[in-house]
């Protein structure tokens, strides 16, 4: 069984930055790729981040483009988004996740094609 944990969110003034990090046990995830998702109260849960296994692609939502970035240590099982010039309409609970077949060579951005999930963790941006 995969267990994945985030961290690394918090409250943040608007500008600011976060890193947060997921943290897999119960497989390697270096044969896998893996996506970063948000949920904003309200709101249908939404792709922010994906990455090859290799970390040779990356992918983001537009709207993150330029002030995030998912990179990820295989050697350490873990994922990783660096989150700047953050903003209040980025406050959402956020989640990683583990694509569901091994050696997808570009991360989806659909959640149906991601078999374990994290628990969620607060990004809270004031303004």
């Amino acid at each position: 069984q995969v267990q994945l944990v985030e961290s690394g969110g918090g409250l943040v003034q608007a500008g600011g930055s976060l890193r947060l990090s997921c943290v897999a046990s119960g497989r390697s995830l270096s044969s896998y790729a893996m996506g970063w998702f948000r949920q904003a109260p309200g709101k249908e849960r939404e792709f922010v981040a994906g990455i090859s296994r290799s970390s040779s692609s990356t992918s983001y939502l537009d709207s993150v483009k330029g002030r995030f970035t998912i990179s990820r240590d295989n050697a350490k099982n873990t994922v990783y988004l660096q989150m700047s010039s953050l903003k209040p309409e980025d406050t959402a609970v956020y989640y990683c996740a583990v694509d569901r077949y091994a050696r997808r060579v570009v991360a989806s951005k659909s959640q149906e094609e991601y078999e374990y999930w994290g628990q969620g963790t607060q990004v809270t941006v004031s303004s």
